[in-house]
């Protein structure tokens, strides 16, 4: 058998299932499940970044969590750098954890607000267990410097600081353990338009100089296409539409993922052309209907999609689409 020439990718999940029990009544019974993330599969090649765009509610930042292992799924498998996760205990974790971090949503509620700038990145610093405490400090100073905040800083609070000033901090605090992966989830929806952009360069910037590999999720798809070099679109627990961002944002496949990119707001008024939103309403992901989960939307729906579940299908431009109508 021939060898794959492919690299391993940093990270890999196949298969990832998150149901969240719905209880009633007095004794608190499960009467159903609300399926967050049913059956996903992704993967990052090292130094890559994933966007992962979607509505609110399609189980985005659970993926997020689940990757990292802040929660723990119910199926699925999840490797990195070719090591398999899923079934460490937390103390076996440790030795990951410095090698996934997160940037929070929230600039605001991320960060303690008891302690100083400078003791929230030293708690990631003394992990490494390299210097005393004089080389710390210098550490902390430089990673303020990388972040574009002066070192002087480092003694003040968090309600000192702007929105966008607490994000670089939060950025600084998830460098502190030189991680190889980040998870940033919506680090810049809750920030103003022109610090989104200061921000973003930012991560760019610090991918190229630190060599580091994102899952960037978010809200805005001019953002994720600015950032990402590849693309998955999440609706109701499922990847609908994977593959390279630039291919998908050209021409968009699957049906729910041209809604998506015509909702995209045009800066020029008049240039662009009218936004014709979907038909029925979003359907809950507690005990969704047997078949496509866009099925009550979908303007190509047919008997065959309340059937059964659509698969993944392979497309000649290097994507994957779920939907057996568009191939």
């Amino acid at each position: 058998m021939q060898r794959s020439l492919e690299p391993t990718p940093l990270l890999k999940a196949d298969g990832i299932k998150k149901y969240f029990p719905v209880k009633r009544g007095f004794l608190q019974k499960t009467a159903g499940w609300i399926k967050a993330v049913d059956g996903v599969d992704i993967k990052i090649g090292k130094g890559k970044i994933l966007g992962l765009v979607g509505e609110s509610g399609c189980g985005k930042t659970t993926l997020g969590r689940l990757i990292l292992k802040l929660l723990e799924p119910d199926d699925g498998r999840i490797f990195f750098n070719g090591d398999d996760l899923t079934d460490l205990t937390h103390k076996e974790m440790k030795s990951y954890r410095m090698q996934m971090q997160i940037i929070f949503q929230d600039p605001y509620g991320s960060l303690n607000p008891r302690m100083t700038v400078g003791n929230t990145i030293d708690e990631g610093v003394r992990l490494l267990k390299k210097n005393g405490r004089a080389h710390r400090k210098e550490r902390i100073k430089e990673l303020l410097s990388m972040v574009g905040l002066p070192g002087n800083v480092a003694d003040r609070y968090p309600h000192e600081f702007s929105g966008g000033q607490r994000q670089r901090i939060g950025i600084a605090r998830a460098l502190s353990v030189e991680p190889e992966l980040i998870v940033c989830d919506e680090p810049v929806s809750a920030l103003d338009v022109s610090i989104q952009a200061q921000i973003i360069n930012l991560l760019l910037k610090l991918r190229d100089e630190l060599h580091l590999t994102y899952l960037f999720i978010a809200h805005d798809l001019n953002v994720v296409h600015f950032i990402s070099d590849d693309l998955a679109v999440m609706y109701l627990g499922h990847i609908m539409e994977y593959g390279p961002s630039d291919t998908i944002y050209a021409s968009p496949l699957h049906p729910y993922t041209k809604i998506l990119m015509a909702a995209i707001p045009i800066p020029e008024p008049g240039a662009g052309k009218a936004f014709n939103p979907p038909e029925g309403d979003v359907p809950t992901p507690y005990n969704p209907p047997p078949g496509c989960k866009f099925q009550g939307r979908c303007p190509l729906v047919e008997d065959r999609c309340r059937q059964h579940e659509i698969d993944f299908y392979p497309t000649s431009d290097g994507r994957y689409v779920r939907c057996w109508k568009v191939i």
